[in-house]
Formats: C-alpha cells, sequence, structure tokens
C-alpha cells in the first residue's frame, strides 16, 4: 500500500527562544500554509529518496540511499534527519524493531518550505519519517501517539544528531492550528515519560486568521548554531541561579520576561486586541535582541532580519519580529487587517535595494490540519 503524508511549517508568533532553549516555559506558535509531504512505499530494504523544492517546484537538492537493515544505520551527512528519525524509532520501540526485521519500505520526501529558513523545516522531515513509518507498520497507535511522535522527534534532532532547537518546531506541525505550547517541566529534557509531554493548547476557536506576513530572507543559518550556544549559557546560569539564589542572572531574567510576552499575548488574542498583542511582539523582539548580543552574536538577530522588522514597523505594522533563530531565516509582521499586501510591496523593495535574490515573500494562513495522511 502506498501512504502519502503532509505536514505544515510553524511560525513562532510570542515566546520564543523559550521553548527551544530552556524548555520550560511557553510559546504561542501556529502551523501555515506551507507544507513538506513523504511518500512511503514496500521495499526489500531500508530506500531514502529525500528531495527538497522550492514552492515553485525548483528542485534544490535530491538525495537517495539504500540501507540494508541492519541497525544502527550509519550516518553519511546526507540523508541523516530521516536516518536519525529510523535509528531512534528501532531504539524505542518494540514493535517495529519486529517488524522492520521482516520488511523494508520507501521513503521520498518533497517541501515547499525553504532550507534553513527559521520555519521548522528540518523536524519535518523527522516528523514525516515517524509518521510515515507508523502507518506503514501499523504500529500501535496509542504506544505510538503524536505526543511520542513529537518527542521522539526531539530526541532524534538532539540525541541523534546534536541540533537544538525549540519544541514547537516538533509539536506544531502535528497537532497544526494556533496554539499556546506550555513546556514546564522540560528544562532537562530527559527520558520520554520522566517529563511532561507539551501541554498544546489549541486556539483555533477564538483565533481567526491573522493578518501576517512572512518574509524568508534567504540568508541560510543553522537553528543549531545560535540555540546550541544560547542553550548551554541559559542553563548553566539556571543552575546556578537555583543553588545560589539571589535574583536571576540576566539571560534567566530575559528569558522569564520573554514567557511573559507569551502568556499576556494568549489573553489579548483571545480578547482579539492585536494592538496590544502587536506591542508583545515588539518586546519579545527586543528580548531576543539582547539575547542573542549576551551569547555572542553582535547584531543581535541579524542585521538582515532588523532591517525587515524595523521597516515594517516603519510603515506602521503592530508588530514584527523574528520567528526561528535568527542571524538569517525568517522574519513576520502582523499588520492591520486588510494591510498585508501594502507590506509586501515595501519588503519587495527592501528586497531589490539589499540584492537578496533568494527571498521570498509569503502572506500566510493558519493550518488548522496538522498531519494529513492519505491510503
Amino acid at each position: 500500500m502506498t501512504i502519502k503524508l503532509t505536514i505544515p511549517a510553524r511560525i513562532n508568533i510570542l515566546g520564543n527562544p523559550t521553548d527551544g532553549n530552556e524548555g520550560d516555559f511557553a510559546t504561542i506558535s501556529a502551523a501555515i500554509n506551507l507544507r513538506a509531504g513523504a511518500i512511503i512505499e514496500p521495499a526489500d530494504e531500508l530506500v531514502i529518496d529525500m528531495t527538497s523544492t522550492r514552492s515553485q517546484d525548483h528542485i534544490i537538492n535530491n538525495k537517495k540511499q539504500i540501507f540494508i537493515r541492519r541497525f544502527p544505520l550509519p550516518y553519511n551527512g546526507k540523508v541523516d534527519l530521516i536516518t536519525g528519525a529510523i535509528n531512534r524509532l528501532f531504539e524505542y520501540s518494540t514493535e517495529f524493531r519486529e517488524k522492520v526485521s521482516k520488511t523494508g519500505m520507501q521513503i521520498t520526501t518533497w517541501s515547499e518550505v525553504p532550507i534553513q529558513s527559521g520555519l521548522g523545516g528540518s523536524s519535518l522531515f523527522v516528523l514525516l519519517t515517524l509518521a510515515g513509518l507508523r502507518e506503514h507498520y501499523d504500529l500501535n497507535r496509542q504506544v505510538h501517539n503524536d505526543y511520542v511522535i513529537a518527542e521522539l522527534t526531539q530526541r532524534v534532532e538532539a540525541k541523534e544528531l546534536g541540533i537544538t532547537c525549540g519544541y514547537a518546531d516538533r509539536y506544531v506541525p502535528l497537532f497544526g492550528g494556533i496554539a499556546y505550547l506550555d513546556c514546564r517541566g522540560k528544562l532537562n529534557q530527559v527520558q520520554i515519560q520522566q517529563e511532561p509531554y507539551v501541554t498544546y493548547e489549541n486556539l483555533d476557536r477564538w483565533v481567526s486568521d491573522l493578518p501576517l506576513v512572512v518574509l524568508s530572507s534567504g540568508v541560510p543559518r543553522d537553528s543549531g548554531d545560535v540555540h546550541g550556544r544560547m542553550r548551554p549559557i541559559y542553563v548553566q546560569q539556571y543552575n546556578d541561579w537555583k543553588t545560589n539564589g539571589d535574583d536571576p542572572p540576566e539571560l534567566v531574567k530575559l528569558m522569564l520576561d520573554t514567557w511573559e510576552t507569551a502568556w499576556r499575548g494568549k489573553i489579548a488574542i483571545l480578547e482579539d486586541d492585536l494592538k496590544t498583542f502587536g506591542r508583545l511582539m515588539n518586546q519579545n523582539h527586543s528580548l531576543v535582541q539582547r539575547m542573542m548580543k549576551i551569547c555572542g552574536f553582535k547584531e543581535g538577530a541579524g542585521k538582515v532580519n532588523n532591517l525587515f522588522i524595523h521597516r515594517a514597523i516603519e510603515q506602521g505594522a503592530l508588530g514584527a519580529k523574528l520567528t526561528g533563530a535568527g542571524g538569517g531565516g525568517s522574519v513576520f509582521a502582523l499588520t492591520h487587517p486588510g494591510e498585508e499586501d501594502k507590506l509586501i510591496s515595501v519588503w519587495q523593495e527592501l528586497i531589490k535595494q539589499e540584492g537578496l535574490k533568494s527571498a521570498q515573500i509569503y502572506k500566510p494562513r493558519i493550518s488548522r490540519e496538522g498531519l494529513i495522511v492519505q491510503r
């Protein structure tokens, strides 16, 4: 049987990077209508055909590997996201170990999400692989529920591949919609079932589509480079603070203040108070700017990112900020309703001025559905 899966990208609207660098606070995040997908088919061995595309179907990358079913599968720097997902599920699931020993599969992937764009793109391939394996091998859906799939994705990237990024990347594409993600209790990122799952509070019932514009600058960056530098500093300051008491160190204080933008933002968005919501976005970005400078990033969130954020605010946007780790990647703005195209025109002109040939602008809509599976 052929199985087709698609899954949406995500933007972090408020509260980031508390989900990635600390994993113990909260964000407001949303799935958006840029998707990645996979096709799972029967095969004798394990075949990985990893194709990355842009939204216009222009092929950026194509990598194909065939593995004999001897575990752990070797890493080669080409299809490691998918290989890591298979290895981690093999370690975690007795049922998968038994079934994969009898038959293989082929997975072919594609993506509309620009590479290293800060829209959660790397996690999408891991999520698609784990969800596809669950479907192909008909794994117990309670034992291998969506929370477990999300948590396994975090372990694949953090433990198998050394990639540090946030829990929103792992949860939002699966569950979809716009949501308040409570990550409290997940600071130390220990073994699955030895810490809470993320509490995923879907806000779709109260939130219509927001007037958003997203810019993928085309300036690549690896979120792990940013989070991987920030998280160890944060954790050390946090542990020292808990041991010694006194006032919280600066990075801890900044993370607490960032969390506050998320929970206050939830109150504002439930009341349809976009003005306050936008102000909190601006506050969140200022806090991230300071965090990144503390961690050695001289330009804070990045020269190009700040340029587009400041231009959006100058043009009357209610709020603008990073959606990813910074340095490159993507930014987004919340406009007054109906003024998205006005900002798009302004940003398009700025793209020309800056010579950003790979930049792309999106007018996203919230993707109410997360993972979609078709047999």
